[in-house]
């Protein structure tokens, strides 16, 4: 009978067979965390609380920290290991061009519903849409 070895798991991933060793793991947990950190401040995920952030500064933090780590271990990791970081920081520094968009929408999306709001709480102070031509002499 052959016996299979176990591999350490991404501690609340959930997912098994990822990382080769705990140290592995570890370092991806790292990965992880600077990851979602920038992730948060790009306003893409919420937070505990279901606020949205936009703090491009600490976003870029959180990418410049992953390739400070990336540039450390180079030679250290092998090429899946590699390949993971890499696409890693890849993939955010897309997120990051994108997300001046992704927040201008959400800010023009709260204003539409905050306008909404207002008009059914106070529909006499509302805005006011015209559904037909006013015919002479009605201005």
């Amino acid at each position: 009978m052959k016996r299979i070895k176990k591999r350490p798991v991404l501690p609340g991933s959930g997912m098994t067979d990822i990382f080769s060793d705990e140290d592995t793991a570890k370092l991806f947990q790292l990965v992880h965390m600077f990851q979602r950190s920038a992730l948060l401040h790009m306003g893409y995920i919420p937070d505990q609380n279901g606020n949205r952030y936009f703090d491009m500064a600490e976003a870029k933090e959180g990418i410049d920290l992953l390739r400070m780590l990336q540039n450390k271990t180079k030679g250290n990791l092998n090429d899946k290991e590699t390949q993971l970081l890499r696409s890693v920081i890849s993939e955010l520094q897309l997120q990051f061009t994108k997300a001046p968009t992704l927040n201008r929408q959400a800010e023009d999306d709260k204003a539409q519903s905050e306008t909404i709001r207002e008009t059914f709480a106070n529909p006499r102070e509302g805005p006011v849409e015209e559904l037909s031509d006013p015919k002479e002499g009605e201005e």
